[in-house]
């Protein structure tokens, strides 16, 4: 039950504003972004959520993973965008493709602020 759980808290992104309301064209992005990075998407889910007084709603883009999951949550009303990316390491070690896909998606949303974690999940002992 070993695993890798990463975590991205994004201010002041200067991305385009379609990546941060579009959840069809975010999660097309996502796929593509699993992908190169050698992870094993299974299935996928986005949704938009409702415009408030502060501007467009934003959106969740999540992507199952054979290794575990990717979510995306945006927020265009503060040009802010949390990621998770989590891989189970059983069987191989993902921690490498889990950076490598992290890396890709803050070079997408080019936040002016980071704030990162790492967990290492697991290690709990069996019977």
């Amino acid at each position: 039950m070993e695993g890798l759980h990463l975590t991205a808290d994004l201010s002041h992104c200067r991305c385009e504003t379609a990546w941060l309301i579009d959840a069809a064209r975010l999660l097309d992005r996502c796929l593509q972004e699993v992908m190169a990075s050698g992870l094993q998407p299974v299935n996928q889910l986005a949704h938009t959520f409702p415009a408030t007084e502060h501007g467009p709603g934003g959106v969740t883009a999540t992507v199952l993973l054979a290794e575990s999951h990717l979510c995306v949550h945006t927020w265009p009303e503060q040009a802010g965008v949390t990621v998770d990316v989590y891989v189970c390491n059983f069987g191989a070690d993902h921690s490498a493709k889990a950076h490598a896909l992290m890396e890709a998606l803050l070079a997408l949303f080019a936040p002016g602020q980071v704030s990162r974690q790492a967990l290492q999940r697991g290690g709990v002992a069996t019977a």
